[in-house]
């Protein structure tokens, strides 16, 4: 992870103005947190000294259960943010968060302005927009995974997971995620490959017909 000064602090901040989410000033303490692919901007059980802001980039949330199995419950995409629940309830057992492209966020640092944040009616507002709007999706993604094939919700399983055009997700974490078979998981990705969707190289997937995928994803975002 760095942290990006100067220049390319200003780009970011000036590219994303956030001001409007807030009854206050907090331009001047906003750090700009830059990370890699397949970096960690929370491990489990840590909590985060920040609230996360995604301007650019995508990452996954993963808990581990009592009997050692690591899970993948959703996705952080940009205009997301990190460390909410953490902010409203300082014992809240943390989520691991992992990257899975290159990730910008803004970081705005709990010691300094928690109580501020805590009050403020505006920033408020939005955050309850924004928890709504999940609690929506995760409602969703179950009521999707009854009335659609597997052909539609995989094609936006990996729009969500694909870095820079090529899927390489462990088949095992899909299979959870979606509540599939391997050998349906398997059968639908031979699929794909044979319609010209994807192209296999050694353990991933290219992205050959990104629009042939998108209208298969398009169909439960529409439905």
């Amino acid at each position: 992870m760095q942290v990006l000064q100067k220049e390319k602090r200003s780009h970011y901040l000036d590219t994303y103005p956030v001001a409007h989410l807030f009854s206050f000033d907090i331009e001047e303490s906003i750090q700009v947190h830059e990370y890699d692919r397949g970096e960690w901007i929370i491990r489990e059980g840590q909590p985060p000294d920040y609230l996360f802001y995604v301007i650019e980039g995508k990452a996954k949330i993963y808990i581990t259960h009592q009997n050692g199995k690591v899970s993948l419950l959703n996705f952080i995409n940009q205009a997301d943010y990190i460390g909410e629940m953490e902010l409203l309830h300082e014992a809240y057992y943390s989520k691991g968060i992992q990257t899975t492209t290159k990730t910008i966020c803004f970081a705005i640092p709990f010691h300094n302005w928690r109580d501020k944040l805590l009050e403020d009616v505006k920033f408020l507002r939005h955050l309850s927009i924004q928890l709504s709007d999940k609690a929506t999706l995760m409602a969703m993604k179950y009521s999707q995974s009854l009335a659609f094939p597997l052909e539609n919700r995989l094609a936006d399983f990996i729009l969500q997971t694909a870095d820079d055009d090529l899927y390489k997700e462990k088949h095992i974490t899909v299979c959870d995620f979606l509540g599939v078979s391997y050998r349906h998981l398997l059968h639908v990705l031979a699929q794909f490959c044979d319609k010209g969707f994807l192209k296999k190289e050694g353990h991933a997937y290219r992205i050959i017909n990104k629009s042939a995928i998108k209208a298969l994803a398009d169909m439960l975002r529409n439905g």
